[in-house]
């Protein structure tokens, strides 16, 4: 099997592995030549070193972007080097243990907001003003102008209005967890993006390359024919 030397760590790798320093991304290059200062657009790499400077590059351009990696940067970088989707680790936090007094709030904000709750109450209130007024002639229980309604309906909404925002505020805390989640699968897509350019052009270069090599031995195998051409043509005369 064919092989070549590495110019960066100066190991043995299959010819297939080899990666023209001319087919490489500025960026990259540059973050080559400053641990090795003397590789030349002449040089030579693997694949496997290409990568890990990849990796470099791209968590270089986080930082730039961000300043510091966040918890969620470096799982999606982590997400990214690994070559394994991102999306198992979120849903695995989505599967949380609700407290008693949590699914006590949902359950209150589920009923209070609903056409339900709404219907019931008006009919309880209607059937406690038509009971004072008409069935006890406003000598009942409560009569006009119905204090202890009143009273029931302040203590009902000083009590709702807190369990209700307790189960509002734990669902903005689910929609910020969302955003973020949507932001790492937007950031791995960015970046796994930019990675597929950079494989694209090193092909198209790749290519390219391969065409020049084949024009150029073409072009030698064409002057050799006209060589042997021209000499036979001498002798002939």
């Amino acid at each position: 099997m064919k092989t070549f030397r590495s110019d960066i760590s100066k190991t043995e790798f299959p010819i297939t592995d080899r990666v023209s320093a001319k087919t490489i991304r500025h960026s990259i290059l540059n973050l080559i030549q400053k641990d090795h200062p003397h590789f030349s657009h002449e040089s030579n790499l693997s694949r496997s070193e290409l990568k890990h400077y990849r990796e470099q590059n791209i968590s270089g351009y986080l930082n730039k972007e961000i300043e510091e990696l966040s918890d969620m940067e470096k799982t999606v970088l982590t997400s990214l080097t690994n070559n394994t989707t991102i999306s198992d680790k979120i849903d695995g936090d989505d599967h949380q243990i609700l407290t008693f007094g949590q699914k006590i709030a949902d359950k209150v904000a589920s009923f209070g907001g609903s056409w339900t709750f709404i219907i019931s109450f008006g009919v309880f209130i209607f059937i406690w003003i038509s009971l004072n007024i008409f069935w006890l002639v406003n000598k009942g229980f409560d009569p006009y102008p119905f204090i202890l309604l009143n009273l029931i309906l302040s203590c009902l909404a000083a009590l709702q209005a807190p369990v209700i925002m307790m189960s509002q505020n734990r669902q903005e805390e689910k929609d910020r967890d969302r955003a973020k989640k949507d932001y790492m699968i937007n950031l791995k897509s960015e970046l796994e993006i930019r990675t597929l350019h950079e494989k694209i052009d090193h092909f198209i270069m790749d290519q390219q390359q391969e065409l020049l090599d084949m024009q150029k031995t073409q072009i030698d195998v064409l002057n050799d024919i006209l060589k042997h051409v021209e000499k036979s043509t001498l002798e002939s005369n």
